[in-house]
């Protein structure tokens, strides 16, 4: 059983459902509601970029449609998107297959595993080894498209929303040693070892060293993201601007080596 269009719009039907049981209304319930649609929308932009099948695609937007199920109830329980307590892509395999609510977005069971492995690698620094074939696509694919819609989200989205502090407190913060060194070998950065909010605001721009396809990186280009979101934040603090501006010169140098790279 292959799955159609109208299957897609069915599960967005359930999605909606899902959606009843938390307040919509909350900041950052739609922050998330908006990035999971977003993500569905890029994730569909990639793969046809990739010029995979129909099916595939539409695999790749029914992934994306449930990769962060996970993150409704994290906030509803906790009060927050803290992923220490328990990781949100845990959390969403947790609710779409211990708790047998995948059958009320898809009837076939058929893509179950491809999804499962998607939505759990996700979640994590780096995805499992193991995985091969269609896995390991649509967990790239998953990734990528969940990379490039924070870059979208951090450029529109309220700083006290998504860091918890004021776009004047987070100016008045510094960059670790760690931050600068990692983002400076192009390596993203462990969620542990940031020190600061402007640590995490860097780790947000590292994501682009994760990106798997040249068709990402295409999106990361035609949308100007690296510059934008370095320029959002702007320090006044004489030796974090500079920093700054120094990390900003080393991403776009990586861009413009990765452009030509895809070009040859």
């Amino acid at each position: 059983m292959s799955i159609e269009e109208k299957d897609f719009t069915k599960a967005k039907h359930a999605f909606q459902i899902y959606l009843r049981d938390f307040d919509t209304k909350d900041d950052k319930i739609a922050l998330k509601v908006a990035h999971t649609m977003r993500v569905v929308q890029v994730a569909e932009e990639i793969s046809t970029k990739m010029n995979l099948d129909k099916e595939d695609v539409l695999l790749a937007k029914f992934i994306g449609l449930l990769h962060d199920i996970g993150r409704f109830v994290q906030l509803k329980e906790t009060g927050s998107f803290d992923d220490s307590i328990v990781p949100h892509a845990v959390l969403s395999n947790r609710i779409l297959f211990d708790e047998g609510k995948i059958r009320n977005f898809i009837e076939t069971d058929e893509y179950d595993n491809i999804m499962y492995e998607s939505i759990k690698n996700h979640g994590v620094f780096k995805p499992d080894e193991i995985l091969t074939g269609r896995e390991l696509l649509h967990s790239k694919i998953i990734r990528d498209a969940d990379k490039i819609d924070n870059f979208h989200t951090k450029l529109i989205e309220d700083i006290p929303t998504m860091l918890d502090v004021t776009m004047e407190e987070l100016c008045m913060e510094d960059i670790s040693e760690y931050a600068y060194n990692t983002f400076a070998a192009h390596e993203p950065l462990l969620n542990a070892k940031r020190e600061t909010h402007l640590d995490m605001w860097i780790s947000y721009i590292a994501y682009i060293y994760d990106l798997n396809f040249k068709e990402s990186l295409e999106i990361v280009r035609e949308h100007d993201y690296a510059n934008r979101l370095f320029e959002r934040v702007n320090c006044k603090n004489e030796n974090t601007y500079r920093k700054m501006g120094e990390l900003s010169e080393i991403m776009e140098k990586y861009l413009q080596e990765k452009s030509c790279d895809a070009v040859k």
